[in-house]
């Protein structure tokens, strides 16, 4: 439950649970969602704490909750998902998350540091932690900069890039860019086509080729001969974590973003997913539709 010291009243949780139960209990599940067997309202823990640079979208103002976590408590209430925003890195322990079923990361570097926005970090084993919690069949999405967390060092990839199935790079200025829809993939995606949008465009590396892709970057759309002489490469995609569900997007840096119809299809259909109200098909495409895209793969062992 969201409390006021997460920047949440009691009173905002209430409504939000109010909300989604009412979408359940009058039959209306939205973007092709079916009914979960025991009923429940899934819980989203929103986690936003910056180690490094913090985004517009995720700074508060107080108690005031941020931009982003707004939006994503809104969502929760039209489409019967319940998120706990919060910057706090010691819920991260198993008996605090014990009753979440997704965690959602809008994050930047090592988590387990007080770092940029001097909020208390995750345990020393807080990976161990999040890592346990998926694989026993819960969910994680990670928006934009939660591919900007724990980074590898060198040659060896950090497990969280490991589970999350991509690294960020680097990135240009802000720009329109076209995202294609990888061929063959039946995400559950309001909408699910072609489109052109200004983001901030993360050029991502360190791919699992184990997961399947749903949206591309078309580098050729683009306006910097940094991303021209990149091949088209994943920027939205889903894996199988043990028994969990993965889910990664590189959108999410600027407001409007948040906003958009695009991102919010995506979002839901993401959630639908991540909780198991509808099942989907993710077999491993990353090498047909992006075969390109980075010849540096996982090695064994790394």
């Amino acid at each position: 439950m969201c409390t006021r010291t997460e920047g949440v009243t009691r009173r905002d949780a209430m409504v939000a649970v109010a909300a989604a139960a009412a979408a359940f209990a009058a039959g209306s599940l939205p973007l092709g969602w079916t009914r979960a067997a025991d009923n429940k309202t899934r819980k989203v823990l929103f986690f936003t704490k910056s180690a490094g640079f913090q985004h517009s979208v995720v700074t508060r103002k107080g108690e005031e909750l941020a931009h982003a976590e707004k939006i994503l408590i809104e969502m929760g209430k039209k489409n019967g998902f319940e998120v706990t925003a919060t910057k706090d890195g010691r819920i991260f322990t198993p008996e605090k998350l014990a009753e979440f079923d997704v965690i959602a990361f809008y994050t930047t570097l090592d988590l387990r540091e007080e770092g940029t926005d001097k909020s208390p970090p995750m345990p020393k084993n807080g990976q161990e932690v999040l890592f346990d919690f998926i694989r026993s069949g819960k969910g994680f999405v990670g928006f934009h900069c939660a591919s900007d967390t724990f980074h590898s060092k060198g040659d060896k990839i950090d497990p969280y890039i490991r589970m999350l199935g991509g690294e960020f790079k680097t990135h240009g200025k802000q720009q329109k860019s076209k995202i294609l829809v990888a061929n063959g993939t039946k995400f559950p995606i309001e909408g699910l086509k072609e489109f052109e949008m200004t983001e901030e465009w993360y050029d991502l590396y360190n791919f699992n080729p184990d997961m399947h892709v749903i949206q591309v970057q078309d580098t050729k759309s683009m306006e910097e001969d940094h991303y021209k002489k990149l091949e088209n490469y994943p920027m939205t995609w889903a894996r199988k974590e043990g028994k969990g569900r993965v889910f990664y997007t590189s959108m999410g840096h600027r407001e409007d973003v948040w906003q958009r119809p695009e991102f919010e299809g995506l979002v839901v259909g993401a959630m639908s997913w991540i909780t198991g109200q509808i099942e989907v098909d993710v077999t491993p495409n990353v090498k047909q539709v992006t075969p390109e895209a980075d010849p540096k793969q996982f090695a064994a062992g790394k």
